[in-house]
């Protein structure tokens, strides 16, 4: 689930870390093991509008937006906050709306954790006021220049503001050259300078982090079996908090990306920086081990984007386009071992998003270390020409054709799925099922015209209904379903789940918006305007989810217990 879409019942504007324990709990009462989320990494507190999940400051520390700061304040001293700023009706019409409006919504949520920060040593118990100052210094060095990072960040857009500096920029790269390196004099002397910021940002760290533990040890104590799986970005923005403090390792002048595909003809660019595999090897692998503890210090699982990154990467030169990119090797039995040595220390699960352009050696190599790969419902098929076969991967779409094949390939039962991997109907990238059975996705492709040459949307829409057949054919023959193919207002939404639930794999997911009958995605590659990524809020609240007997209904079906008859519960 997208942890800011979540509802909990109080005027916050978007879901937080409260409502990602409440949800922990709801979901454990219908016997949910685990409660996967989308990355809670650092953004940037000064620049609202880098509301991405997936192109953060920094991969190591949390996004205090998602704090709930009346788990240590308390809620009264929450509300007084909001009545001295006088934000109580901004809140209410902020939480009102189904799309979240970061611009406004983020400067509102700061200022509240800064008034009850000013406030802290008479608010707070000496107790948190202890734990808030152990936390800091168990940060260490890294915590440090984090806090120096967005403490000078947003004096410098301050400054601009009021016509002090001349060069607004954000990116670090184009700071004062005094201060582009952490270890710098100067930077020293900044937070000499500025204390109390510094000790801001390091306090807004201490809070996430505290909501995240207790979020994790919710979910455990309502006796899930894994808990919360947290993301992990394939990347990080190179003028971030992580690309400034570990310059050495970090891969600059290029972007991570992917090459063109069905779902994304014109290939991808995200935008983000990587490591660069010479650097890691020559500074031990540093950084990656300190991004690997800081993910899994308060989950029980760890999903990994693009987990191809760890052999190879789609590197795209700055301002170039997506298809002038090429692959960079990186050394992916280090990398693994690394990964599997973590997982052993923090006792958690390991996910591998393994969908693209996937080497055909990859899958093997991934599942002799343990790591899940993932199953989508959409690329579960049936090989029916040569052309598919020599795709050589199973769970990566086929070429973009130059027409809209009269045949489908045949959907494959999830009993037949690989067994190595999560089985899942879909991803935040890609449709829902109601979504994919009324062919929203293909609608909004043409309506930003993101068709590749030659396609029309009315081929395609043709081409989904022969998809459509296909899926109700397999639901068919599974018994589930019988008669004619529906129309695309008429998903079988219940039937594709209860068909997802025969599936046996170690682990079954299914996106929230699937168990609600959602239409929309969360995200839409290749879009940056229009399409409201990272923006929708669902309506049912966090609290009653699993109350309504459609949700149930659904959640059984995904067990697999139609008809009374349930398989073994999934193994952690």
């Amino acid at each position: 689930m997208q942890l800011y879409g979540l509802r909990r019942g109080a005027p916050c504007g978007m879901g937080d870390l409260s409502a990602l324990a409440q949800c922990c709990i709801s979901a454990a009462g219908a016997s949910a093991d685990a409660v996967a989320i989308n990355p809670l990494h650092a953004g940037f507190a000064a620049l609202p509008e880098r509301y991405s999940p997936y192109a953060p400051s920094s991969r190591l520390f949390l996004n205090p937006l998602y704090a709930d700061p009346a788990v240590q304040f308390g809620q009264a001293a929450v509300d007084w906050a909001v009545a001295a700023l006088g934000a109580g009706e901004s809140l209410q019409a902020l939480e009102a709306r189904s799309e979240i409006d970061w611009i406004t919504l983020t400067p509102l949520r700061y200022a509240i954790l800064r008034w009850l920060w000013e406030r802290s040593e008479a608010l707070l118990p000496r107790a948190a006021l202890d734990d808030c100052a152990a936390f800091r210094a168990r940060g260490g060095t890294a915590l440090h220049a984090h806090a120096c990072y967005e403490a000078i960040q947003a004096q410098r857009l301050a400054d601009s503001a009021n016509g002090m500096n001349h060069n607004p920029a954000p990116d670090w790269h184009c700071w004062p050259v005094t201060l582009r390196s952490p270890g710098d004099a100067a930077v020293a002397a900044f937070a000499q300078a500025h204390a109390d910021e510094v000790a801001y940002h390091a306090f807004l760290q201490w809070i996430a982090a505290d909501g995240m533990a207790r979020a994790q040890r919710a979910a455990r104590a309502a006796g899930m079996a894994v808990g919360i799986v947290s993301d992990l970005a394939v990347g990080a923005d190179p003028g971030g908090s992580q690309a400034w403090t570990r310059q050495q390792e970090i891969l600059a002048g290029f972007h991570a990306g992917a090459p063109p595909d069905l779902y994304n003809p014109l290939g991808q660019d995200w935008g983000v920086a990587v490591f660069s595999p010479r650097g890691l090897r020559r500074r031990g692998y540093a950084a990656f081990l300190e991004m690997l503890r800081a993910n899994l210090a308060h989950a029980g699982g760890l999903r990994i984007d693009h987990v191809l990154g760890l052999a190879r990467m789609w590197l795209v030169p700055a301002g170039a386009p997506a298809s002038e990119g090429a692959y960079l090797r990186y050394p992916l039995q280090d990398m693994l071992r690394l990964v599997a040595l973590e997982s052993w220390r923090h006792r958690a699960i390991i996910i591998g998003e393994n969908l693209g352009t996937v080497p055909p050696e990859l899958n093997a190599v991934l599942s002799a270390r343990g790591v899940l790969g993932i199953d989508v419902l959409w690329f579960q098929r049936e090989e029916c020409a040569p052309a598919e076969a020599a795709q050589a991967d199973r769970r990566v779409p086929a070429p973009v054709p130059d027409t809209v094949p009269d045949t489908v390939p045949a959907f494959l039962p999830p009993a037949a799925w690989p067994p190595d991997a999560v089985a899942t109907t879909s991803t935040h990238d890609l449709p829902t099922v109601t979504g994919w059975w009324a062919g929203r996705d293909l609608a909004w492709r043409d309506r930003l015209h993101l068709l590749a040459p030659g396609e029309t949307l009315e081929a395609l829409q043709a081409g989904r209904a022969r998809e459509r057949g296909a899926l109700w054919q397999a639901l068919c023959e599974a018994g589930l379903c019988s008669g004619a193919v529906p129309g695309p207002a008429h998903t079988p939404l219940d039937a594709v789940l209860a068909w997802l639930g025969t599936a046996r794999t170690a682990m079954r997911l299914v996106p929230l918006e699937d168990l609600l009958g959602e239409a929309e995605q969360p995200n839409l590659p290749g879009t940056t305007s229009v399409h409201p990524n990272w923006q929708r809020r669902l309506d049912a609240d966090v609290r009653a989810l699993f109350d309504t007997p459609a949700v149930r209904a659904r959640a059984d079906a995904l067990r697999g217990g139609r008809h009374g008859a349930r398989h073994p519960p999934p193994r952690a």
